[in-house]
């Protein structure tokens, strides 16, 4: 019985040191919170109660920010949406820094738009921090051609990309009435599927709304 009890701390401790590895933030905060639990269990079982107390408060802290990452996932007021000039330099930066990440998911994307072609950049922010960024070529009479919808790999789990789509009249505003998409291997289609996409042929299409 005592081999099974040890297996069972080792498999909390494991958890939590795995979690701590992690650079979602879901992920996090889930992967450490059943690690707290196992561990809060294995240490009542032995009696080792500052590690009970220890544990117990890390279950309630994971608890209350999974709690807030929930609600804040489709609050309009903790996401923003901005416009950015393709050009600017923040945007630039950012790009630049996550380039690696960004080649995964859209490997025919460049900083630098096309020669001849019109792109609009639309920066998703969390407060004062950079999460993401969709930027959406012209490609004519309201159209527009989406090279990239990308996230932060700590905000992954939440698609705030969704508030370019859905929440925000940045898209409006910048004259399109109709989003296509053609996807590839690391396209998430059911994020596509929620954000308002539908499928047409080989691409994913989307009417924008007044």
């Amino acid at each position: 019985m005592d081999a099974m009890y040890e297996v069972f701390g080792w498999i909390g401790s494991i958890l939590i040191v795995m979690s701590l590895m992690q650079a979602r933030m879901l992920v996090f905060r889930w992967m450490n919170l059943i690690g707290s639990l196992i561990a809060t269990g294995y240490n009542l079982i032995y009696g080792i109660w500052p590690y009970v107390a220890m544990n117990v408060a890390i279950v309630v802290i994971n608890a209350y920010w999974l709690n807030r990452l929930y609600k804040e996932a489709r609050d309009p007021h903790v996401y923003q949406v901005l416009p950015m000039p393709a050009d600017g330099r923040f945007l630039q930066h950012v790009l630049h820094v996550y380039q690696e990440d960004i080649a995964r998911f859209a490997p025919a994307f460049t900083v630098d738009p096309a020669a001849g072609t019109t792109r609009h950049s639309f920066m998703v922010v969390r407060g004062d921090e950079a999460v993401g960024v969709v930027a959406v070529r012209e490609a004519g009479d309201g159209v527009g051609e989406v090279e990239l919808d990308w996230v932060k790999p700590r905000f992954r789990n939440f698609t705030p990309g969704q508030f370019v789509y859905q929440d925000s009249r940045a898209l409006h505003d910048a004259g399109f009435r109709q989003l296509r998409l053609t996807p590839h291997e690391m396209t998430d289609r059911e994020y596509l599927r929620k954000a308002g996409f539908r499928t047409e042929r080989t691409e994913w299409v989307r009417d924008l709304t007044a």
